[in-house]
């Protein structure tokens, strides 16, 4: 129920939100937050889709299942799984910790502080990313064609400097493309990161999406919340151009 008179009061919205402090410490906050988990994802799900093309027919299809179930599960199932994980008195993570020796874990709360509440957060936005990456760079290798390999190798190539010259011109537009796309998905992490801890402790773990939220529903100021995802939208096309000027620009190169 809206508890609150509504009224006409033009861009006021946009200058209050634009004007204050906390607009763009949670910018700042969820451009740091998507890099870490972006080149986290990208790394880990580049090395993955690599072993993918070396591995047996046998290994590869067992961890392509294991890779699609992770990358299947929805959204707010995985987060309650990690909220179980990483519970404060019952959490296996905890309890694994303690029995290994570090007894000052055995009760710790990992939504207790801004690093630790990103910390699992960041996990579990990777192990929900990865597969997708992993699947994508795969199947990318498997359009190189073996002649250029086998050149390479009457060239005196070793596995490196294959690497460099045959399979990562092949994968340059697959990466460009995969990592824009990773982007975009996890700038918008609501789920994530609100069913984890609603934005705490403190609204210290808040990114654009759940302070738009928290802000709009959570507090009722409807027009500053919207106006805050219109920004967000506004960022958003901002990466998307500038992702387009790259990609021209190396087709540009290219030709």
């Amino acid at each position: 129920m809206i508890q609150h008179v509504t009224e006409w009061n033009g861009l006021d919205n946009y200058k209050d939100v634009l004007t204050g402090e906390e607009f763009w410490r949670v910018t700042l906050r969820s451009i740091l937050f998507t890099a870490v988990n972006v080149v986290l994802t990208m790394v880990l799900g580049a090395l993955t889709g690599l072993l993918l093309a070396r591995l047996g027919k046998r290994m590869r299809f067992t961890l392509l299942i294991g890779l699609v179930l992770a990358w299947a599960m929805p959204v707010v199932a995985a987060t309650t799984v990690y909220q179980w994980l990483f519970a404060q008195r019952f959490g296996v993570v905890n309890w694994v910790l303690d029995k290994l020796g570090w007894h000052s874990m055995a009760d710790y709360s990992w939504t207790s502080s801004q690093m630790s509440t990103f910390f699992v957060v960041t996990l579990l936005i990777v192990w929900m990313s990865v597969p997708f990456v992993a699947i994508n760079l795969y199947a990318a290798t498997t359009t190189i064609p073996g002649e250029l390999y086998e050149a390479a190798a009457l060239d005196g190539a070793g596995a490196w400097r294959s690497f460099t010259t045959v399979t990562l011109p092949f994968l340059r537009p697959f990466l460009y493309a995969t990592t824009f796309l990773e982007i975009i998905w996890i700038f918008k992490a609501f789920v994530q990161v609100f069913t984890f801890n609603g934005g705490g402790p403190d609204r210290l773990t808040e990114i654009l999406p759940v302070y738009a939220y928290v802000e709009g529903v959570g507090n009722q100021h409807y027009g500053m919340g919207a106006a805050i995802a219109v920004l967000t939208v506004l960022i958003m096309l901002g990466l998307t151009a500038y992702y387009l000027r790259i990609v021209l620009k190396q087709e540009e190169d290219e030709l």
